[in-house]
């Protein structure tokens, strides 16, 4: 009889475990930590965006949220272990528009950026500005592009590094006019900005937060900046569009993505919740003074974004022959 008990409450035990385990996987999205991955270093532009997606979701979710930084091989190391999570919201991604350049670049990649993932919200746009250094005998853009042509060869853009979007807008300037200026590549912003500014280099294609007082206090020449509006912070320089170059589009993105397979559930809450956040007067607030636009979108206008800059991406690097250095 005891061991008819026995077994009964073993049983028993069995079966409400399992409607204990059952309800926990019913519980709403989401029932624990949150962990958002981002592949690049502290200190970056990346990590506040990463930080304040943490911090507004964790208010929203009334459950921690947290902030992974796992840098390395070209963000390679971060965004695979993202890949390889498990697809049920708990992790989830922070990358910039690099994501869908590297790609390009680096062809053995250990997943796809398009396929091994959900896209889930975006964040914030960056423009970038083409400034010259005071030296260049040009102040508007036409009057550059006219030197440039006339020079094929001999003027030098900077950028911090082979195969970003600064890189990019200025090969992709190359290919819409049919000009040949030279890239040089720089591994910090510091020494860039210093050649930049007293004519080592000529030009460069350049987040507007970076430029602005630079602009401002005449250190460097403004051409054109990208997007549909002039920015608020700059409201004397044209869009590139207003300076004669309609079509020249080249900007910088943030946005988070999650695992393929990702419930859709949990990535229309996570895009609801986003687009919450971001029309919140301190959020818009930081965004504009750390130079970034907000970039409210569905998951899928996200995704066909991903999908149409890694073409536009995949065609500068083949047309205009580029290699990344390791």
């Amino acid at each position: 009889m005891k061991a008819f008990d026995a077994v009964v409450c073993m049983v028993t035990l069995g079966v409400l475990m399992g409607v204990a385990g059952s309800v926990a996987a019913q519980q709403p999205y989401p029932a624990k930590l949150v962990r958002v991955i981002t592949p690049y270093p502290p200190g970056g532009s990346a990590d506040p965006m990463a930080r304040l997606v943490a911090q507004k979701l964790a208010e929203k979710f009334g459950q921690p949220v947290i902030v992974e930084n796992r840098p390395g091989g070209n963000s390679i190391i971060g965004t695979e272990a993202a890949a390889k999570a498990a697809p049920d919201g708990y992790t989830i991604l922070v990358v910039g528009n690099t994501h869908v350049a590297y790609p390009n670049l680096l062809p053995n990649l250990p997943y796809d950026a398009i396929k091994d993932f959900d896209a889930v919200a975006s964040i914030a746009r960056l423009r970038y500005v083409l400034v010259l250094s005071p030296s260049v005998p040009a102040n508007t853009l036409q009057e550059f592009i006219a030197l440039a042509k006339a020079k094929p060869g001999q003027l030098n853009f900077a950028s911090s590094g082979v195969g970003g979007g600064l890189h990019l807008g200025g090969e992709l300037f190359n290919i819409m006019v049919g000009t040949k200026m030279q890239h040089v590549p720089y591994k910090g912003s510091g020494p860039l900005m210093t050649d930049l500014i007293s004519g080592q280099v000529q030009l460069s294609f350049q987040t507007s937060i970076a430029v602005v007082n630079h602009i401002k206090g005449g250190k460097l020449k403004a051409m054109a900046i990208t997007g549909n509006t002039r920015a608020s912070a700059l409201p004397q320089v044209p869009t590139f569009a207003e300076a004669g170059l309609p079509g020249f589009e080249m900007t910088g993105w943030y946005g988070i993505l999650a695992p393929a397979g990702t419930p859709k559930e949990v990535i229309n809450k996570i895009s609801s919740d986003m687009a919450v956040i971001l029309v919140m007067p301190d959020v818009q607030e930081y965004l504009t003074r750390q130079g970034f636009d907000p970039f409210i979108s569905t998951p899928e206008q996200f995704g066909a974004q991903m999908k149409a800059d890694f073409a536009k991406y995949a065609n500068i690097i083949k047309t205009a022959n580029i290699k990344l250095e390791n």
